[in-house]
């Protein structure tokens, strides 16, 4: 029986999110015995609602059983492809005992060339410019020392990026503009890249100011066949990492497309590349592209490209492993539509755009009840976001027919997705996707730092807005009056009880340190609310057991969530994805 080990960093680093494993326990991976391992728990498997339109050949034969070296929402999702290829699957932890063997054990992914040649900064560019394709001006070698690095830097000219060679996910990065910043960059980065990745190779290129990060997505097999499937939009970051994504770019003509897919397809073809891997560009404001790096691995945006393809790459790399060939050609290659990724994460968007955020999630509900969502997720109620692993939740995933579409969907995902216990980052989503600047495809790696140079504040109500909240507010507190004089109970049973008729209520409102004076009255689930010499009509279920309150404000619907309401009046409700 062939078992399978899929990881989605490889054997490099056992997914960049994780937790990095030993290089031993590493270089053992793909020799664990099947029977030595736990079967994957059922109650905590979480899979998503595909969006993809792959087809599944029941008889096309591959593999018995696949060993899934991962965690979480990745480890779910190669799971859920297995399962619909009538796979069986193993998955292990990084506390799995190293020393088990194992036969007949093939590793799903590029072969170990191809991952330590791009896994290096150094050689995968020497590498790239062999093969024909654009890289950055800058040094090829490894730095020796700060002296070393200014004089390089002076030859390069200012402003220069000093990276980490074994570098990814931004660390043992820095930006240096003149000669002190480059020899403390260069100090700070070689004992970051040192404590990170266990190597301090530094190299120095030109910085490219305001560029956008596109990456191609590519896939080869073991005949010497290999593709690019279109390119993803990458240019929202925080610390260099991304925030969304989405495919295709807004920026990208197809000559420009067809230009960076055809360089990306010659590296693959140069380190003869077996698997899905992302080839990744940064692209300045005149459509010229310089080569960033290759991740020889699954990544993390992987779902927006399975949506405009229809490809389910998991599937594709099974069959790659498996010895196959490509199923399709170039031509067959397609963009259909329009995908949005935003990556949710535990963080608190108001601290440097987003710093972790532990604790335990009380409630825990996704929108997959809306059309066109996706969620990659391997968390539940009760799960634990600890110090121990990266802080994602899950990546949120929405497809239309177009951008517009595809923005919209997002939007009313991120206002449908209940995230109780932990401080998380969806305000900060949902204000990117309806920005301006955003939405007129104006971006680049310094979208957030431009577009909030003080730091991210939360949604910035417009009058209409914030009078729409007053009303909101003033009825739901209104509703819940009126529910809890309704009843009284005693010890065995609850009495009706007749009030007088409350043809008003006159309430003080207090929202940002303003007062605000709101008369409210009701008929039925409808209130009339006169606020700031605006009248509106609130219509809602008043369900207030429901974490979600869907009410219509004179026309406009809105969903709301009322994460918190006491017997005093105070309250706080996450309108417009932010926490008020």
């Amino acid at each position: 029986m062939a078992g399978l080990c899929v990881g989605e960093a490889a054997l490099v680093t056992a997914g960049r999110r994780g937790r990095r494993w030993p290089q031993p326990l590493l270089r053992s991976a793909a020799l664990w015995t099947l029977k030595h391992v736990p079967h994957y728990s059922r109650q905590h498997l979480v899979v998503s609602r595909s969006l993809c339109s792959a087809a599944y050949d029941s008889n096309e034969k591959t593999f018995d059983k696949i060993l899934v070296a991962n965690r979480g929402e990745i480890a779910c999702r190669v799971i859920k492809t297995c399962k619909k290829m009538g796979i069986k699957t193993v998955a292990i932890h990084s506390d799995v005992d190293a020393s088990s063997a194992a036969e007949d054990v093939i590793f799903i992914g590029p072969d170990t060339h191809a991952i330590q040649a791009m896994g290096d900064k150094i050689e995968s560019k020497l590498l790239a410019k062999n093969a024909k394709v654009n890289t950055i001006p800058g040094f090829d070698g490894v730095v020796k020392d700060a002296d070393e690095a200014v004089r390089i830097a002076r030859e390069i000219g200012y402003p220069v990026m000093i990276k980490a060679s074994a570098g990814g996910g931004g660390k043992g990065m820095r930006i240096a503009w003149d000669d002190e910043e480059t020899r403390d960059g260069f100090r700070f980065s070689s004992q970051e890249a040192a404590s990170s990745f266990g190597d301090d190779r530094l190299l120095i290129e030109k910085f490219i100011d305001n560029p956008r990060h596109i990456e191609v997505q590519v896939l080869g097999d073991k005949h010497g066949n290999a593709l690019w499937l279109n390119e993803r939009e990458c240019s929202i970051q925080r610390r260099n990492q991304k925030v969304v994504e989405e495919a295709p770019s807004l920026f990208l003509d197809s000559e420009t497309r067809r230009a960076m897919g055809e360089q990306a397809v010659a590296l693959a073809k140069a380190v003869n590349y077996s698997s899905a891997g992302t080839v990744e560009f940064l692209v300045d404001s005149k459509k010229n592209f310089y080569f960033l790096e290759m991740n020889t691995r699954l990544q993390v945006e992987h779902p927006v490209t399975e949506c405009i393809t229809g490809l389910d790459l998991v599937q594709e790399m099974i069959r790659v492993a498996k010895g196959y060939p490509l199923r399709h050609k170039q031509a067959d290659i397609p963009i259909n539509g329009w995908a949005v990724e935003c990556r949710v994460y535990a963080e608190d968007p108001y601290k440097s755009f987003g710093l972790p955020s532990i604790g335990r999630l009380s409630q825990y509900q996704e929108p997959l009840h809306l059309p066109g969502v996706r969620v990659d997720s391997g968390i539940q109620p009760g799960s634990d976001i600890s110090i121990y692993y990266d802080p994602m939740i899950s990546k949120l995933i929405t497809y239309g027919s177009d951008r517009r579409e595809a923005l919209k969907r997002m939007e009313d995902a991120l206002d449908n997705y209940v995230i109780r216990g932990v401080t998380h980052n969806i305000a900060l989503l949902r204000e990117v996707i309806i920005n301006s600047r955003f939405v007129k495809g104006d971006i680049n790696t310094k979208f957030l730092s431009d577009v909030y140079p003080d730091g991210f504040k939360g949604h910035q109500l417009t009058e209409n807005e914030r009078n729409q909240l007053l009303a909101i507010a003033s009825s739901l507190f209104v509703a819940s009056q009126l529910r809890a004089h309704h009843f009284q109970e005693d010890e065995n049973s609850r009495v009706p009880i007749v009030k007088p008729q409350v043809a008003n209520w006159e309430l003080s409102v207090k929202l940002h340190d303003e007062v605000y004076t709101v008369v409210a009255s009701n008929s039925g689930p409808t209130f009339s609310v006169e606020v700031d010499e605006s009248k509106l009509n609130v219509t809602g279920a008043w369900n207030l057991a429901s974490p979600l309150l869907s009410v219509n404000v004179d026309g406009t619907q809105r969903m709301i969530q009322c994460l918190s309401r006491e017997a005093g009046g105070n309250m706080s409700i996450q309108f417009l994805g932010t926490v008020y």
